[in-house]
């Protein structure tokens, strides 16, 4: 049956959904489509992308079946034409599921769930699993200088998930600095206010697999879109290693899409900020930039020695204050690899039923970790700055206000900061005898700079590695 009554069908469905949904949705995503044929029972329409289609099929499938069944019958099927232009012409496309060339693709009027690929097949379940590691909780998220930026945007994301200025939240350092506690933490906190919420963590390499799987099963792929459609709060960690992953990309750059104009919360850590990824599609960049980009920098030792506090109270563990101070002075490199000589120094206690003395600590952190024989001093760190930037001591701490030596300067004040357990009003005294209240505006303005300007980052960073590799 082809013909009027094709249009007066859908006329009574349009009609029938415009009673139901908000004005402004329905001009969005139904005055766009067009009637175009009804043989039998199978009602086809025409509508002008696959996002738009997928779209539909996410939110609007119900009322359209119930409209259907209404003026069609309960045998109703929905065929969608796509409609992209080529060359100034439309051109009919197929679903990428389809398997005749150039033919519509059938729809069934079914309430059936997308496929969870968390499942094992066969197996359904609705319920989500979220994923999430209830240790990397806020409360065991150690607040310092390295993150507070980072933790501060987590927070407000989880009093308000997809309705707020840092989406996505890109969360962004070296490794073993806490990327996916921060992250995890953001999606338990979502969890507890909002338990009605769908929160979903998962690594970028379990996403390729899972992408890989859908599409080498026939019909799979649009289950794993729906699927992650279907998510509040997404969280991805490692999002670098999608790099030259074409097709995950593409699947990745379309979810990315429905869920932030859908509202949703997006999440992303990776090991280098976005414009230092290489690999990954400038469309996917550019949306990675919407947001908030935040990095997470290495502790400070006032921040270390909070951690190994922390970490030993929630193990039942007292340490001694000078073993305390001996580990956060000496296992720099990161919060893992801090958190972890500490665990290697109590296990070892544990077992060989030995007290936890300096001499065993000492003894442990030889073996684990690249310790340095040379302590890192501001007098220390001056000698490197003027030898990286080809100036003599005495010019760095002189009153010139040359550009070049004050910025010396103060990435000396900012390294003696970070690096070292001194004072601020003992940093400026060795540093041309400024006050506190300098040295604070130094550390602020190399902070600032290392956020705007790559260039400085990167001589920073150098100086910063070239004092850890004497240690």
């Amino acid at each position: 049956m082809n013909g009027p009554q094709h249009i007066e069908v859908w006329n009574n469905c349009l009609q029938m959904i415009k009673g139901v949904i908000q004005p402004k949705q329905y001009e969005t995503w139904f005055e766009p489509i067009k009637p175009v044929s009804l043989v039998g029972s199978t009602f086809t329409i025409e509508v002008p992308s696959e996002f738009f289609r997928e779209y539909l099929e996410a939110h609007y499938i119900s009322f359209l079946s119930r409209a259907l069944r209404k003026y069609v019958g309960n045998d109703a099927r929905l065929m969608y034409k796509v409609q992209i232009v080529k060359d100034g012409a439309p051109v009919t496309m197929p679903s990428q599921d389809a398997v005749p060339k150039n033919k519509p693709v059938p729809v069934p009027l079914t309430n059936t769930a997308p496929l969870n690929p968390f499942t094992f097949p066969g197996l359904q379940q609705l319920d989500i699993p979220s994923q999430l590691n209830s240790n990397n909780c806020f409360s065991n998220f150690i607040e310092g200088d390295c993150n507070k930026l980072g933790r501060a945007a987590g927070m407000a994301i989880a009093n308000n998930p997809g309705k707020n200025a840092f989406n996505p939240l890109f969360i962004y350092g070296a490794s073993g600095l806490g990327k996916t506690h921060l992250a995890q933490a953001i999606g338990i906190e979502v969890k507890n206010k909002f338990p009605e919420k769908t929160v979903l963590y998962v690594s970028a390499n379990r996403f390729m697999t899972q992408y890989m799987d859908a599409v080498n099963v026939k019909n799979k792929l649009t289950d794993f879109l729906n699927f992650y459609q279907m998510i509040d709060v997404l969280i991805l960690d490692d999002v670098q290693e999608f790099a030259d992953k074409q097709g995950t990309q593409n699947a990745f750059f379309h979810i990315f899409n429905h869920l932030h104009q859908s509202g949703k919360q997006l999440i992303l850590t990776s090991d280098k900020a976005p414009v230092d990824l290489m690999g990954l599609e400038q469309r996917l960049l550019s949306r990675f930039k919407w947001g908030l980009s935040v990095e997470l920098t290495p502790p400070s030792y006032n921040t270390r020695l909070e951690i190994l506090q922390a970490k030993s109270m929630r193990d039942g563990i007292q340490l001694p204050e000078e073993v305390l101070d001996f580990l956060a002075s000496k296992v720099v490199g990161s919060v893992r690899e801090l958190e972890g000589t500490l665990v290697s120094l109590i296990a070892h206690a544990t077992f060989s039923k030995d007290t936890i003395t300096m001499e065993l600590a000492q003894r442990l952190v030889d073996k684990i970790v690249t310790t340095v024989n040379q302590e890192i001093s501001v007098e220390r760190i001056q000698t490197v700055v003027c030898e990286f930037f080809k100036i003599s001591k005495e010019m760095l701490l002189s009153k010139t206000r040359k550009r070049e030596i004050v910025q010396a300067r103060q990435i000396a004040m900012y390294l003696g900061r970070s690096l070292t357990k001194t004072s601020l009003a003992a940093i400026g005294a060795q540093i041309g005898g400024k006050d506190h209240a300098t040295v604070l505006h130094a550390c602020n303005t190399v902070s600032d700079l290392i956020e705007t300007d790559r260039n400085f980052k990167q001589d920073v960073l150098a100086i910063e590695k070239l004092l850890k590799a004497e240690r």
